[in-house]
């Protein structure tokens, strides 16, 4: 028997419901659940969040897209037994959405809401030369380690003046991935084509929300997301980047209680 989900991810629920509604939040690539620390104090309900595999205290290595949304599964039949469900997807967190409307689409008949942000549904670039000769180094280490030299790099995710603390959050929630999850989830990123299953979610009120600065998923990514869901509330941040739970907190909570 396969052992629980609260045995191999780090989970952490806040928050109680006043309804039967739960925000369940998932993080980007090399973030972790700390991302979501400022929106989920602003939720007004029940909060689940969770580590993905090999990103902050959640051990092991990597996994492919598809596995992260057997995760998300199993988080739900665990956490969020019974009652209506709000996901909210940052980054890669998005795209383990769209892999589980296409993997498991009779969940969704619980899903009330969902908000994509900063992500995409395929297209994303391959990895170049440069990024494939780092990766054989990096992926050999327990942990990227070296937070504070990446802060410099991680600053341009982020939009015009960002607060510093947040782009050394960045960096250190960075440095503590595990070397296998940082290069093999880049792989993933590639492969990642979902743009059929976001059909799933055309009956659920949705807002995609977007970054005009974004370089990790431009904004081109986004329209696509919302030219696939004609329904779904479309927000532009101007000048702001691919850090939108970081950089816009108070927005994004405001939208995600929305849905909730």
């Amino acid at each position: 028997m396969a052992p629980l989900v609260l045995d191999r991810l780090n989970v952490v629920t806040s928050g109680t419901s006043p309804s039967d509604v739960t925000a369940v939040l998932l993080h980007g690539w090399t973030m972790d659940l700390t991302t979501w620390d400022r929106v989920a104090a602003a939720l007004p309900g029940r909060v689940v969040r969770y580590d993905v595999r090999g990103h902050g205290r959640s051990p092991g290595g990597t996994g492919t897209i598809a596995e992260l949304a057997d995760d998300l599964a199993a988080v739900l039949d665990e956490c969020v037994p019974t009652g209506r469900i709000v996901l909210a997807g940052h980054s890669l967190g998005g795209m383990t959405i769209m892999a589980l409307a296409e993997q498991r689409p009779e969940l969704f008949d619980r899903v009330s809401g969902v908000a994509l942000i900063a992500t995409s549904c395929g297209d994303l670039p391959a990895q170049s030369a440069v990024e494939k000769l780092a990766g054989r180094w990096l992926g050999k280490r327990p942990k990227v380690g070296f937070g504070r030299v990446l802060a410099p790099g991680l600053r341009v995710t982020f939009g015009r003046r960002p607060r510093w603390a947040d782009v050394r959050a960045a960096a250190a929630m960075a440095g503590n991935t595990a070397g296998e999850a940082f290069v093999g989830i880049r792989e993933q990123l590639t492969l990642h084509q979902r743009r059929e299953a976001l059909a799933v979610l055309s009956d659920v009120p949705t807002v995609v929300m977007a970054g005009s600065w974004d370089v990790l998923t431009p904004m081109r990514h986004s329209r696509a997301i919302a030219e696939a869901l004609p329904s779904a509330e479309f927000v532009i941040y101007p000048k702001t980047g691919h850090m939108l739970p970081l950089e816009r907190s108070e927005d994004v909570a405001r939208r995600i209680a929305a849905l909730m």
